[in-house]
């Protein structure tokens, strides 16, 4: 895998990375439950903190990072605006939508794991796709209780 093909590996990353950024800020605006607004907004920042190693790693290997989120992320936020809004913000909903996007972060993830990536790179992805499946988990067993509760 050449340079070139690094960085775009990394530059898809980053773009998932900022599209879990704002999908789980957006969640938190939106969510009742203050645990759950606070476990948002850790999310949000560990995704912006992802954002920030793959920007480093773009640049050791040459490239320019990716400014914008993905148009596919764009169609996420808003449908998180468009069911939060139709479910009165409900915090089940809100999980849902969650998961679903943290669905799409593992894909991702496991596209580039795919790849035949450098070792450093390769290193930095797993790290951060265990992350994702974590994140995953916690938001999967928060939905199961809050379907279970209603």
């Amino acid at each position: 895998m050449d340079k070139d093909d690094v960085v775009d590996v990394l530059n898809d990353l980053i773009e998932t990375s900022k599209d879990g950024e704002y999908g789980f800020r957006t969640s938190a605006e939106h969510a009742q439950a203050d645990s759950l607004r606070s476990l948002l907004l850790r999310r949000a920042d560990q995704c912006r903190q992802a954002v920030i190693e793959l920007e480093a790693m773009v640049r050791h290997y040459g490239g320019e990072p990716e400014e914008r989120g993905s148009v596919a992320g764009a169609l996420h936020r808003g449908w998180v605006a468009v069911k939060s809004k139709l479910t009165t913000y409900d915090d089940k909903a809100i999980l849902e939508e969650c998961e679903r996007g943290e669905d799409v972060a593992k894909a991702r993830y496991r596209k580039a794991l795919d790849q035949t990536l450098p070792p450093d790179v390769q290193a930095l992805v797993q790290r951060q796709f265990e992350g994702v499946q974590r994140n995953h988990d916690e938001v999967k067993a928060l939905r199961n209780q809050a379907r279970a509760a209603s």
